[in-house]
């Protein structure tokens, strides 16, 4: 019988996400701070390799290590390969849900327990879903690396999945798309953009919004939910990463004590996405209640993060929409004056991707007005050489981002993982900086033509209620 490992406490680490959100959505002040910190000598240093092993157990689980004693903490890192794109019509919002539901308590782990233990050891944990996985890690200090171990395996062992928790939860949920989502201006607009290019019956995976739907969840029963864990849940289906403080045979031995014995499920079916390009242009409009200014974004298809072209397309939208010196910021809200905030940003998954470019507009400008000026920044980068200062730029930015994440165990696991999942290789962690640096101006070019295009695009007006904002 496994009990919880005893030991001592210190401090913790932060948590690093690839997705690029809009800045009233993302979390801004932090990142902009650490970003001014470090911009200045990123050119001057180098993005260090990350050194790493792995190896498989007999039940199936990948495992990587990256032994590193810069400081005595060690990050936990376990991506399940599950997000929203593998639920099935009519049972949307499971993986979000299984997010919650994962820290309910588990055979030696009472409700919330999972928190406190990593807590009083001095570390820090979470969680969380997107389309294609779903990650928990715990970073604490490296001789209770022994606790973070136990934790994971134990709910991936033994998850209490049973009718309170379950109801728990689903409210828990349900609340938080109404304080997140559905009382927040312009917030369900960007969240049903990332799935509005695409059609249910041929892509289902990204058709559908992580948080799901509330009519899914409510019909839920928990035989459905078990069913999901028993199915997803299992080692055959998840890469545990261990980084920091560690040695490497002592790790090797908890890790197979651990979740050795953990069984094997069949292996899920794979993701289906059929999609393709440019198959016309279209158009919707929609009211938001939460607004008092309306919203214009462009949604373009987008290929997948393991694509040749993924490098070029991630400078070309910072170049146009990431931080105040961007073209559309520059544009529209600067130069112009009809929009209030304006900006890009990707979301590249393994199958797909979308690339979003968005314009709030100013007071009293027609929406007519601030659609034919974001057009206009589209067609010009289409046509016009982007130039070589703007793409340095943007490679020094994502170079320092690189960097940035490379300074805790947390960001280390996490590239390993990324790299792992949604490039193929875990040498893609090591490769991505380089692939990024080599892009040209011609690059950028050839993808603008190729994903901006008309053909390709879905454009998406946000409205407030008549009477207020801006004229039509």
């Amino acid at each position: 019988m496994l009990r919880a490992p005893g030991g001592c406490q210190t401090a913790s680490t932060a948590v690093v996400t690839r997705r690029k959100w809009p800045g009233a959505v993302r979390a801004g002040a932090c990142a902009v701070a650490a970003f001014l910190a470090l911009a200045a000598p990123a050119a001057a240093q180098q993005v260090g390799r990350i050194a790493y092993e792995t190896y498989a157990l007999g039940n199936g689980l990948t495992v990587v290590l990256s032994e590193d004693h810069t400081t005595p903490i060690v990050t936990v890192n376990v991506w399940y390969h599950v997000g929203s794109a593998n639920e099935r019509p009519h049972h949307s919002g499971f993986a979000h849900l299984f997010e919650h539901m994962m820290f309910q308590g588990s055979a030696h782990v009472k409700k919330s327990e999972h928190m406190q233990l990593v807590e009083r050891a001095g570390g820090s944990m979470n969680g969380s879903t997107v389309e294609d996985r779903t990650n928990y890690f715990e970073t604490i200090p490296s001789n209770r690396l022994n606790l973070g171990l136990w934790l994971e395996a134990d709910r991936m062992r033994s998850l209490a999945v049973n009718q309170t928790n379950f109801e728990n939860q689903r409210q828990t949920v349900k609340e938080e798309r109404r304080l997140g989502v559905d009382n927040q201006p312009y917030s369900k607009a960007f969240l049903d953009g990332l799935t509005l290019p695409f059609d249910s019956g041929s892509c289902f995976a990204y058709a559908h919004t992580v948080i799901g739907d509330m009519a899914d969840l409510d019909s839920a029963k928990v035989e459905d939910v078990q069913a999901f864990f028993n199915r997803y849940y299992a080692p055959n289906n998840a890469v545990l990463t261990v980084v920091g403080d560690f040695a490497p045979a002592e790790a090797r031995r908890m890790i197979q004590q651990y979740f050795g014995e953990i069984p094997r499920a069949e292996a899920p079916a794979p993701v289906s996405c059929d999609y393709r390009y440019g198959t016309g242009e279209r158009r919707m409009e929609v009211t938001d209640n939460n607004a008092n200014l309306p919203l214009v974004a462009l949604l373009y298809k987008a290929p997948p993060q393991s694509d040749a072209d993924a490098p070029a397309l991630e400078l070309l939208i910072s170049i146009l929409g990431d931080g105040e010196s961007s073209r559309l910021n520059r544009g529209l809200v600067r130069d112009a004056r009809v929009a209030v905030n304006a900006g890009a940003f990707g979301d590249l998954r393994r199958k797909s991707g979308v690339v979003i470019l968005f314009a709030i507009d100013n007071q009293g400008v027609p929406v007519s007005r601030v659609e034919q000026l974001l057009n206009a920044e589209v067609d010009r980068a289409r046509t016009d050489t982007i130039s070589e200062a703007e793409l340095v730029k943007a490679k020094n930015q994502y170079r320092a981002g690189a960097i940035r994440e490379r300074q805790t165990t947390m960001g280390v696991a996490e590239a390993l993982q990324s790299a792992l999942w949604f490039d193929g290789s875990l040498d893609a962690a090591n490769d991505d900086v380089q692939r990024h640096l080599a892009v040209t101006t011609a690059d950028l070019a050839r993808v603008a033509q190729k994903y901006l295009v008309s053909a390709n695009r879905l454009t998406l007006i946000d409205n407030p209620p008549a009477g207020r904002g801006a004229s039509q």
